[in-house]
């Protein structure tokens, strides 16, 4: 099928935390038993549950308890001050059955800086207000202060949390999430998060003043699970094997503006999931990530001795790295064999390129609709395109987005105020109608394209001039969370709207997200009013606003 059917027009807008085993509840029923032999049962629920409209009822809350401190840490061997969660880089892993409702508390003991924390890939149904955007869904939080968020998992697999406030994220502010469920193949252990990361030694705001005056600037390292060598400084990760075992890794990208290929010397990669979505499996030996993407895979312990690389390699294309090929960790078969490996990469080629789409084919098929302009059902939004404008500015659509952290778009929407250029708001106000988001830029940059509230569907993807001539895949596209926009290149996707809130479309590179290559989707924003607990978010926004009468508070990026 191609665009043209369903929009007339196209207009210039622009250390290793182990996952706790996967079990049936006893709440689920009896049905089946997740286990090593069969990762495809949940309990009463399976593979093939839709879990866009049903979830077990596990009546569980797990409760975590979150401290942001101001710590000093060396992860590559080299000192630098590090914003932590807990006093740990990464921070403690969330880990949740599907079905459960998961409660977090954060307080900010931060000196000097506000925050917010974001579930990243948690679609927060009906719940947009936990979404910890700050300046979107609240205020940030200010230092001593505290607030909780609430959230169903009513997805299963892989992501992870960071904060939400300036690029705070980029210097510690992150941690894994797990959510138990089926698996679309069998493994004997679940090793858990794998943390990809990019690494400078000075703080992300500081790099962030050469970002907006000169460009990307060139960071010092990366790391893997929070820890490599620099020099003779630092230390390796490493894991051991057993021979013959199966191993599911849980690779998150978190980095501020990296795009790695991943692999393990002489072992093959058979990838299971897609951001929260259950894919086909399929093998590979080389991984292409993005970031703010998640790709869980399940390795087999092929050798029998021996040690090997595990590598994050930096896509020098797009990515400034000192170091690209020094983001290494260790997979080894007999932890008393500290010998460095002498194994080979395997050969790949460097570009910043998503994997191929015709390989992420989720498990739970659902075809995007394939109605017109014409149609109830379908609300089409016209080209964003991305642009570099002014220096230290990004654009889509001729719009840089820029917001002021003590008004956030729920306040505004209570308040009943309009909505500037600035606020960057596109708005969809009908219930379960589709929309299409063509998004294309010439520059040659690549961008990850993160959408919060929802899973999208991607309809093309591709290098070139997208055209109405563009041919879409509307049988069972592959659904996700962050998708590559090529450089000089297009992104089609698309999603429905069931979800009520404000919800954030941004570049995932720290450095653009900051300099406002943003929008906001407003969707049924007469239902919002009602899903907004107003004691939260002015209590929070008070406590802001003091905080703000001795430090110096304004407009900034998200």
């Amino acid at each position: 099928m191609h665009f043209s059917s369903i929009l007339a027009s196209s207009l210039a807008l622009i250390s290793w935390v182990k996952a706790a085993p996967a079990t049936s509840n006893p709440n689920l029923g009896k049905r089946c038993t997740n286990s090593a032999t069969d990762r495809s049962c949940w309990g009463d629920y399976d593979l093939s549950t839709n879990y866009y409209d049903e979830a077990p009822d596990t009546g569980v809350v797990v409760e975590y308890w979150f401290e942001l401190v101001n710590s000093t840490l060396a992860p590559d061997g080299v000192e630098r001050t590090t914003l932590t969660v807990n006093g740990t880089f990464p921070g403690p892993t969330i880990i949740a059955n599907w079905g459960d409702t998961v409660k977090v508390h954060l307080y900010n003991g931060l000196q000097n800086n506000g925050t917010s924390l974001h579930f990243h890939g948690i679609r927060q149904n009906y719940t947009n207000q936990n979404d910890g955007v700050a300046s979107i869904t609240q205020c940030p939080t200010a230092p001593g202060d505290s607030i909780t968020y609430e959230w169903r998992a009513l997805q299963y697999g892989s992501t992870w949390y960071h904060s939400h406030y300036s690029l705070q994220a980029w210097d510690g502010v992150l941690g894994g999430i797990i959510i138990n469920g089926p698996a679309t193949a069998n493994y004997d252990e679940d090793l858990g998060n794998l943390f990809l990361n990019d690494w400078s030694h000075e703080t992300a705001d500081v790099e962030y003043l050469s970002a907006e005056l000169n460009g990307p600037p060139t960071l010092d390292n990366g790391l893997i699970n929070g820890t490599n060598v620099y020099g003779d400084l630092g230390q390796r990760f490493n894991v051991t094997f057993s021979a013959g075992a199966t191993y599911r890794i849980r690779l998150v990208n978190a980095a501020i503006d990296t795009h790695f290929k991943f692999m393990i010397d002489n072992h093959n990669l058979t990838v299971i999931s897609a951001d929260l979505v259950p894919i086909v499996p399929y093998d590979t030996q080389v991984l292409s990530i993005g970031m703010g993407e998640r790709y869980d895979i399940v390795v087999t312990a092929s050798e029998t001795s021996g040690n090997y690389w595990l590598r994050a390699i930096a896509q020098v294309a797009c990515s400034e790295n000192d170091n690209p090929d020094n983001i290494k960790g260790i997979v080894m078969y007999d932890s008393t064999n500290t010998t460095e490996p002498n194994s080979s990469a395997y050969d790949y080629d460097d570009n910043c390129d998503d994997e191929d789409l015709s390989n992420l084919v989720p498990y739970l098929a659902l075809d995007a609709s394939a109605a017109t302009v014409e149609d109830d059902e379908a609300v089409t939004i016209s080209t964003v395109s991305t642009d570099i404008g002014t220096v230290g500015y990004w654009y889509m659509g001729g719009t840089t987005f820029l917001v002021d952290w003590s008004n956030p778009t729920l306040e505004q929407i209570l308040d009943g105020a309009n909505f500037t250029t600035q606020d960057h708001v596109i708005e969809v106000d009908d219930a379960d109608e589709w929309v299409y988001f063509v998004i294309d830029t010439t520059n040659a940059q690549p961008h990850p394209i993160h959408l919060h509230g929802h899973d999208f569907y991607i309809l093309a993807q591709g290098d070139g001039t997208f055209s109405n001539d563009t041919t879409l895949n509307l049988t069972n596209p592959p659904r996700r969370d962050v998708a590559m926009l090529p450089g000089a290149g297009y992104l089609v996707i698309a999603f429905v709207t069931d979800n009520p809130g404000a919800w954030l479309m941004h570049c995932h590179i720290g450095w653009h997200t900051d300099e406002g290559l943003a929008l906001q989707i407003l969707e049924r924003k007469s239902e919002i009013p009602a899903l907004i607990d107003t004691d939260v978010l002015n209590s929070t926004c008070a406590a802001w606003d003091a905080y703000g009468l001795t430090q110096w508070t304004g407009e900034d990026g998200i």
